[in-house]
């Protein structure tokens, strides 16, 4: 069996940075494949993070930084292309001079209606790359939702679209279906049995309770459910040192994105690519937060099988504390030709 099944993880996930022109229809290219979820954020000036996707569709956007319900907005991205995306005259997404950056996610490019729990789901899902969309409409009344993948997620987002003042739920599997964090704040973990009915995801379904959150009678939620892909998608958790010599962070790949969040205390949501700097600068922006990129000197080394930490930063190494980590490949550690990966990419995070 080969380590990785995934060679070019770009064909999955990619990160693009443009800049932005305040012309209407502009094309955006380079993303390698047509994206089903799209996060942007302005990188040079303080703007809120958008969360576009195929399967609520163009012009429906959400913000991860904040707890507002769902705007449409004619300007902003208007259509998931190809090898990318096409954008409108928003001020946020596309205003004269302004840099951007664009994350990128494949999933099926198509939707198809999941009946596989008792609340009917529907669903965009990339099994090769572990990575979902799941829009479903709220009971009030315990249930389950299928979600696609055939495996277990390691990590599911979820945004009530319908409600002002609902904020962004994260389920971890280091934490477990009783704890959770809110991707729009920096508080710690929050220990409640409601929002997944005390229930870790199956290879089929994920549960929830009766939660604003996750499961408000007639309101409507989007998730991005993500399971582990050897060599393309790691999701875990460790303890700070505090030190230079920093705590090391087995992925069994090169990363192109990080973002981490302390889950033991409050802290932000830390994001980091290799497309926004190489050593000795680098930038980085929080998730949480709609404030323009920032830099440190707080060295976060990307290098061929993991991520090293070399600070006591916040962030991502204060001593004793407990981080959670998402990440995404840049290159398998080894291909599924058994050919290694031996590239090393250093920069600030």
């Amino acid at each position: 069996m080969p380590y990785s099944n995934i060679d070019k993880p770009s064909k999955y996930f990619n990160t693009v940075l443009y800049t932005g022109n305040n012309i209407d229809n502009t094309s955006i290219t380079g993303v390698g494949f047509k994206p089903d979820w799209v996060w942007l954020k302005a990188r040079n000036q303080a703007d809120y993070h958008y969360s576009m996707d195929s399967v609520r569709g163009a012009l429906k956007a959400l913000f991860q930084n904040s707890n507002d319900s769902e705007s449409t907005f004619a300007d902003s991205l208007k259509s998931f292309d190809t090898d990318g995306f096409t954008l409108g005259t928003s001020g946020d997404l596309n205003a004269s001079s302004q840099t951007m950056v664009a994350w990128n996610w494949l999933g099926a490019n198509t939707t198809v209606s999941n009946t596989s729990g008792t609340i009917t789901s529907t669903v965009s899902a990339n099994t090769t790359s572990g990575f979902s969309i799941v829009a479903y409409q709220g009971t009030s009344v315990a249930g389950t939702i299928g979600h696609g993948l055939g495996v277990a997620p390691k990590m599911i987002i979820i945004k009530r679209r319908t409600a002002f003042a609902e904020d962004w739920l994260v389920y971890h599997s280091t934490l477990g279906a009783t704890k959770n964090l809110k991707l729009n704040t920096t508080a710690g973990e929050a220990t409640s049995s409601s929002p997944f009915n005390n229930t870790a995801p199956t290879s089929t379904v994920f549960s929830v309770e009766s939660d604003g959150t996750t499961n408000s009678s007639s309101s409507t939620y989007i998730a991005y459910c993500f399971a582990e892909v050897k060599g393309f998608s790691k999701f875990g958790s460790y303890v700070g040192n505090g030190s230079t010599d920093g705590t090391f962070i087995y992925t069994g790949f090169k990363p192109a994105f990080v973002m981490v969040k302390a889950s033991s205390t409050t802290g932000q949501w830390a994001m980091c690519d290799t497309k926004r700097g190489v050593a000795p600068s680098g930038e980085f922006l929080f998730a949480e937060s709609n404030e323009a990129t920032n830099s440190a000197p707080a060295n976060w080394d990307f290098v061929s099988n993991g991520l090293k930490a070399r600070a006591n930063y916040a962030a991502h190494n204060t001593s004793g504390v407990t981080y959670i980590y998402m990440a995404f490949a840049e290159n398998p550690f080894v291909s599924s030709k058994s050919i290694p990966t031996t590239a090393r990419w250093s920069g600030l995070f």
